[in-house]
């Protein structure tokens, strides 16, 4: 079950941040791969988020994020979503021919 919580900080560069909810009995720590959204994975201060957390030590924090996505919304899980317009995608096929025993 998911509660109320406000981004207190983000940082961008390093990927992780921290958010508040009156549910949580002290800061809640969150990195970008518990952010819920299509495409990068960013929160920004002030934001309102549902979050989904549990009591563990993670860097000096006594509670960590299981998940967080945007205030009512729905939280979309990796590989779920397509990428948003105007993003760019890339694949790479390698086709491996038989080993015929030469090198080089």
């Amino acid at each position: 079950m998911s509660v109320l919580a406000v981004v207190r900080e983000w940082h961008d560069d390093e990927g992780w941040g921290v958010v508040d909810s009156p549910e949580v009995p002290r800061a809640c720590w969150v990195s970008f791969a518990h952010v819920r959204v299509a495409g990068y994975r960013s929160l920004r201060p002030g934001q309102p988020v549902a979050l989904e957390w549990e009591p563990a030590e993670q860097d000096g924090f006594a509670y960590r994020a299981l998940r967080v996505w945007p205030w009512n919304s729905e939280p979309v899980e990796p590989g779920e979503a397509p990428p948003p317009d105007g993003a760019h995608t890339s694949t790479l096929t390698l086709i491996l021919g038989p080993d015929d025993g030469k090198s080089g």
